[in-house]
């Protein structure tokens, strides 16, 4: 019965964060997700009752994230046509390097701060630096991904933590952005804008209107045979199971190495859910190589994909524990700004320089992906290019096929253990090296001529 409480517990939060993100103007205004709201609500009800609620109601929503996450990182790539880099190759390459830029320089600024200023001051461990990329750019999913390598490591407080970050990135990001749009909007950079004010009021409060509502994807198979989304949660799941087998075989594969290697427990320390990911791009290229790929929609997959996240973020939301946020709120506040700060430097004065047309498209979209999630970038990409009339949604999406393997699976699950076995400098001298490499690769390979040599830099290139 505890499993059954939990999941229609929460599923009553996530209604009642629909209810009250379109009662409320301002809630619709931020585009805060309902499971923001519901998971709020979730903390609120949980803090209240104290111990008076009975456990069964929320015992389960612990275990939630860590499970979801997989599911999610597993969808991310089924169904998925690989976009054509050939003719984006160079703006594909100024993405990349700046995505990589911004994320590797998250590690230098919260291991630096870490290092300076929360260890002796604070008295926290110096893996609190690598929330600011983990809670920023990885997002609730990666947070609950990580939740038992926290604990395997001894420190359940990064889960909370973790969490915490999250919820304040996607905040920010949906804030931030938007100010920033409005910014580009009255500096000229933009011009097909959709503001909030522009759409219907249905469309305001988080609806379709009944005459336009789209299809949720697409029926692959027949139903006498297999209902369509059991088929495509089948798929999702044999990803999944590919994302398995390899954490085994790297588990075995562990125990044949040097035992001052083994003793750093790392491989044993990697998180499901980027392994995951992997499963379902073998499974998205199995597909296409076998002519198999009309069987699986994308509409479908992205269903499934959403579906989980809303459930991971409204039962991580709920479960985070106040008393952590009360016990290093200083250290949270500090991390917040240096993060902020960060973001709007690469944003307004990184982007503008290392882009060349639709900068400030090809810029808040990052933005919003490394203060929120994906799907925060994308929502204010919308509302700068709703025709897509930029090259920003194209070359942001050939990004993602090289960005997030490396800086969503294997770095962000091989740097907290490698700061707990091998300490916060060397973790922090590979992302210093890391920043630098990407800036000098666009330096050298990648960097435009500036406008007033423009001219000659045609022209040589025409000889």
């Amino acid at each position: 019965m505890t499993a059954v409480a939990s999941f229609c517990a929460l599923c009553f939060l996530l209604v009642c964060g629909k209810a009250v993100r379109t009662a409320l103007p301002f809630l619709r205004k931020l585009y805060l997700p309902s499971s923001i709201v519901g998971g709020a609500l979730g903390l609120i009800i949980l803090t209240i009752s104290g111990q008076h609620m009975p456990a069964e109601w929320h015992e389960g929503w612990k275990s939630i994230p860590g499970f979801l996450i997989n599911i999610v990182f597993a969808t991310m790539f089924i169904g998925k046509s690989f976009p054509n880099v050939r003719n984006t190759g160079r703006a594909v390459a100024e993405q990349f390097c700046f995505a990589q830029i911004i994320a590797w320089g998250m590690y230098v600024v919260g291991l630096a701060l870490s290092i300076l200023v929360f260890t002796p001051c604070f008295g926290v461990h110096p893996a609190f630096g690598n929330l600011l990329e983990i809670g920023f750019e990885g997002g609730h999913g990666t947070v609950g991904g990580l939740s038992e390598t926290f604990n395997a490591l001894g420190w359940s407080e990064g889960s909370d933590l973790g969490y915490t970050m999250a919820t304040i990135g996607m905040v920010i990001g949906i804030t931030v952005g938007m100010t920033l749009v409005n910014w580009a909007v009255r500096k000229g950079y933009v011009k097909n804008v959709r503001t909030f004010d522009e759409l219907s009021d249905v469309e305001q409060r988080g609806f379709y209107p009944a005459n336009a509502q789209p299809p949720a994807g697409k029926q692959t198979v027949l139903c006498d045979s297999i209902d369509s989304l059991a088929w495509h949660l089948a798929v999702v799941g044999l990803a999944v199971f590919v994302g398995y087998g390899l954490k085994s075989l790297l588990v075995w594969a562990g125990a044949y190495l040097p035992d001052h290697v083994r003793e750093l427990r790392i491989i044993e320390s990697i998180p499901l859910f980027p392994l995951c990911m992997m499963g379902g791009l073998f499974i998205q290229m199995l597909l296409v190589a076998t002519r198999l790929d009309s069987l699986v929609d994308r509409g479908q997959i992205n269903r499934i994909g959403g579906a989980s996240l809303d459930f991971l973020v409204v039962a991580a939301v709920s479960t985070i524990r106040l008393d952590f946020i009360v016990k290093y709120w200083q250290p949270l506040a500090i991390l917040v700004v240096a993060g902020v700060a960060w973001s709007l430097f690469g944003a307004c004065w990184l982007a503008k320089r290392m882009f060349g047309d639709d900068w400030f498209e090809r810029a808040i979209v990052e933005f919003g992906q490394y203060t929120g999630v994906t799907a925060t970038g994308l929502l204010l990409l919308r509302t700068v290019d709703p025709d897509s009339k930029t090259s920003a949604s194209t070359v942001f999406g050939c990004k993602q096929l090289f960005h997030e393997p490396l800086m969503g699976g294997v770095w962000v699950a091989m740097s907290v253990p490698l700061v707990f076995k091998l300490g916060p400098w060397p973790v922090l001298l590979i992302s210093v090296g890391a920043t630098v490499l990407f800036c000098v690769v666009w330096f050298i390979f990648l960097r435009r001529p500036k406008a007033g040599n423009v001219v000659q830099y045609a022209a040589s290139k025409k000889d």
